[in-house]
């Protein structure tokens, strides 16, 4: 028995020391763990590549988006690289593996996504997952929580009915609030092609116009192009003695519009809808007009298994259904800058289970086409989004 039970025993082996490298490892490690868990849980960045919500935001603005706003989904595909998204960095290997598919929960959040919120959601359509991609044989078809990210600012949720008139957007009759800045399509003349400088001075950046050059030949000075201006601008450019005139962009051909159903095809961008947003239980009759509408939401977004869609008829699991009911909510997402964006009047609802969070602000701010000294948009800094 030790009756000195009070004196420290002496070490009979020293622990091992970490070489550098495991260090190193450990660290790495660990950054890894909780930049992952930081991502998936609170916030995550992005940038802003097209100028599809300016001005609310601009090319060139990273910002910080809220996982925990409408609650963060668990892992669908849970075989991929930690901190990649579609291919592994700087390459074009795919970054995940489709052998393991789980069910995608949504954790509980602090609010759900309301009218008028940015948001940014996995994009639902094939086409536009491989948006650029010409050669059909080779799209990827991606799951859910890989599909291609977009940021635009909800303006209708599920049961509403939208409409847009002359380019107004109307939530169950009643006009939608326009966004800080929101910009339309004009159609100016110039008596001469303008400079930069005074491109520059009208607050007008490359992501901001199109030159059309010299088109009428009455007139072999006039110079022509297409600008994307929010409302208080007109006045202030049509003023400029170099002006001739400035007019709302009346719409010519158009690309094809969802829902691609002949009972749809005279609605165009500027003109739009009524058109119902499908929320969960929201019941309807299942017939020729209702199925040209939603039958490829329900085919495609329902997580249902062996749909058919066949002339009037919706068959699901071999049986013909003639009523359905809609599982989940949807949303309509369209971009501030309502000419040049590529939103919901193009692809359609955007279901639920395809939200990945809220935009929250902006903490950096690169202007590609300025200067040295002017490159770092500095007030844009910690701007929360609106």
């Amino acid at each position: 028995m030790n009756w000195k039970f009070w004196e420290k025993k002496e070490k009979k082996e020293e622990k091992v020391k970490k070489s550098a490298l495991r260090e190193w490892w450990d660290a790495i490690l660990f950054a890894a763990v909780a930049a992952t868990l930081i991502r998936w849980l609170i916030m995550e960045a992005y940038t802003i590549p097209t100028p599809s919500m300016e001005n609310s935001l601009l090319v060139g603005d990273f910002l910080f988006v809220s996982k925990f706003h409408y609650g963060t989904r668990t892992p669908r595909t849970p075989l991929q690289i930690p901190l990649t998204h579609q291919k592994i960095w700087f390459t074009e290997i795919p970054s995940y593996l489709k052998w393991v598919q789980l069910p995608s929960y949504r954790l509980p959040g602090i609010t759900k996504v309301k009218n008028g919120d940015v948001v940014v959601f996995n994009v639902p359509r094939i086409d536009e997952n491989n948006y650029g991609n010409y050669d059909k044989s080779s799209w990827v078809d991606y799951p859910v929580d890989l599909k291609t990210n977009y940021i635009k600012r909800c303006v209708g949720i599920g049961g509403d009915v939208l409409e847009i008139k002359n380019k107004e957007v109307f939530i169950n009759g009643k006009a939608v609030e326009a966004a800080p800045e929101q910009r339309f399509e004009y159609r100016v003349v110039a008596k001469d092609k303008i400079n930069p400088r005074n491109i520059e001075n009208m607050g007008l950046d490359g992501d901001d116009f199109r030159e059309l050059g010299f088109q009428d030949a009455s007139n072999p000075g006039y110079y022509y192009y297409h600008m994307y201006l929010p409302s208080h601008k007109v006045a202030e450019i049509k003023s400029l003695p170099y002006i001739v005139s400035i007019e709302v962009e009346s719409q010519g051909a158009e690309a094809e519009r969802f829902p691609f159903s002949k009972y749809t095809s005279s609605w165009t961008g500027s003109n739009y809808g009524p058109l119902t947003i499908p929320k969960e239980g929201m019941k309807i009759q299942i017939n020729d007009s209702t199925l040209s509408i939603y039958g490829t939401t329900i085919r495609d977004y329902e997580d249902l298994k062996d749909v058919k869609l066949d002339s009037n008829k919706l068959v699901i699991a071999g049986k013909e259904v003639t009523e359905y009911t809609f599982r989940q909510d949807y949303y309509w997402m369209m971009g501030d800058n309502r000419d040049n964006s590529l939103d919901s009047r193009y692809w359609g609802f955007v279901p639920g289970d395809h939200i990945v969070g809220k935009g929250f602000f902006i903490w950096l701010s690169l202007d590609k086409y300025g200067t040295f000294f002017d490159k770092i948009r500095w007030k844009r800094f910690f701007k929360l989004i609106e």
